[in-house]
């Protein structure tokens, strides 16, 4: 998501480029191109024209900085005014209640099943919190079954009445089993419909009206642009939800919903969720969605999603042995395993500083370790535990047994050569990284 705004931003602030101060005249064309990408990425009209004359306030009344040329300055301007657009910071979800009910709205197809397996999945971990899983669709089969078979997955339990046709006694229902069951949080997934029509919202209106939930997330699908944003607005008139879930954001999407959503509805993004995996979904903060946006990365999100899955014990003892150069396919397959719990890969490409630039228009899936896998998995014991010791015939033989050729196998123990050598020097501190100009630190 996002990379043609992002190339067409970075073309805009190259008008800056040599310029000695920020004027009316540069600052008012580059503003035209910063409208014209945010239209082009989909974001709404009235909003671009008030984003545009924001920046254009704060820019003229700036005074640069020696240190700071113009169009870095312009680039922390709109990278705060995109932030300050999208919400400023993050909200946290609200769970009050004896059970805390949270209820999930949507049209059909936005993804609102799989959310709320993924929402039972993060209030469970990162909560610690026991959920209970509400089958409020009621008209398609379907999502119960789905609903089901995500609750297994995760080890949270689904509420539901087969041949009962009424989602308001179902809600209730299930909230007063919770009680009985000592469950602190119930998550109720509702029925969707094509298009918003009035049966369906009178349902959801008699649902939340009936369970009082202390959270009401309206979900939407990110790829619909435009018609994202006027659902939210239609949905919130009559729900009055109290915040927005993009999904499907590894799709093919331009991110204008994401930029628009909370200045037309004015009810914050509180959850963005991409793919079909339980581990997907993330906290919106709008700041780091702003750096992601000009290209800048999102090296927070990044490494707390590494946190997640690298245990620090296991982080200490494998800096040893990459400082005395022992790290070998072991690790490195287990470094693998490891990224790959992380999520999308090309998501989290987006996240280091640049990447997205390097990496545009590349597609690549979580099959591109498949190779390096094979690879390695024909190897020896010791070839794996010594790689030093893998001769022309070695290779021959694992080439063989992995189904690649000599020259799949040699251009993997070079660029493993060359990364054994990389990491020693970064471990060992002889590696700069390098800085980012005074005006983006933060």
């Amino acid at each position: 998501m996002f990379e043609n705004l992002t190339e067409k931003l970075e073309r805009s602030f190259k008008i800056l480029k040599g310029e000695g101060r920020i004027t009316e005249i540069n600052v008012a064309e580059t503003l035209k191109e910063i409208r014209r990408a945010l239209i082009d990425a989909d974001v709404n009209y009235k909003v671009a024209k008030t984003f545009t004359d924001e920046v254009k306030a704060k820019a003229l009344g700036q005074n640069v900085l020696t240190a700071v040329k113009p169009g870095q300055m312009m680039t922390k301007i709109v990278r705060d005014e995109l932030a300050a657009l999208m919400g400023g910071t993050a909200t946290d979800i609200k769970l009050e209640g004896t059970p805390a009910v949270v209820l999930i709205a949507g049209l059909q197809g936005s993804g609102k099943t799989t959310f709320s397996g993924k929402l039972a999945s993060f209030i469970k971990s990162k909560k610690g919190r026991q959920v209970l899983l509400v089958a409020g669709d009621v008209y398609r089969p379907a999502a119960i079954d789905q609903l089901k078979i995500l609750g297994q997955q995760i080890g949270v339990e689904v509420y539901t009445e087969e041949g009962n046709q009424n989602p308001v006694q179902i809600a209730q229902n299930a909230i007063a089993y919770a009680r009985q069951k000592s469950i602190n949080t119930v998550i109720v997934d509702t029925a969707g419909r094509l298009a918003v029509d009035e049966a369906m919202m009178e349902e959801i209106t008699a649902i939340k009206a009936a369970v009082n939930p202390s959270e009401t997330l309206f979900v939407v699908d990110s790829m619909t642009g435009q018609d994202a944003v006027n659902t939210a607005r239609e949905f919130n008139n009559r729900l009055d939800f109290d915040g927005v879930v993009l999904t499907k954001l590894d799709g093919d999407t331009r991110g204008g919903a994401a930029i628009s959503i909370r200045s037309v509805v004015n009810k914050p993004l509180k959850f963005i969720s991409s793919g079909e995996k339980m581990d997907t979904l993330q906290v919106f903060h709008p700041e780091r969605m702003a750096d992601r946006i000009l290209g800048m990365g999102d090296v927070v999100s990044l490494v707390e999603r590494a946190q997640e899955q690298y245990d620090e014990e296991e982080a200490r003892k494998l800096k040893k042995k990459i400082v005395k150069n022992q790290f070998n396919f072991n690790d490195f397959l287990s470094q693998i395993n490891q990224i790959k719990k992380m999520g999308n890969l090309k998501d989290l490409a987006s996240m280091i500083p640049g990447m997205s630039k390097l990496l545009n228009g590349v597609e690549f899936g979580d099959d591109v370790f498949k190779q390096t896998e094979a690879i390695i998995g024909s190897m020896t014991p010791e070839e794996r535990e010594r790689p030093e010791i893998i001769n022309a015939r070695r290779r021959e033989r694992i080439a063989k047994g992995s189904g690649t050729t000599m020259a799949d196998v040699n251009r993997l123990l070079k660029q493993f050569e060359d990364m054994r050598k990389m990491m020693k020097m970064a471990a060992g501190g002889k590696m700069r990284m390098p800085q980012m100009p005074r005006g983006f630190r933060r």
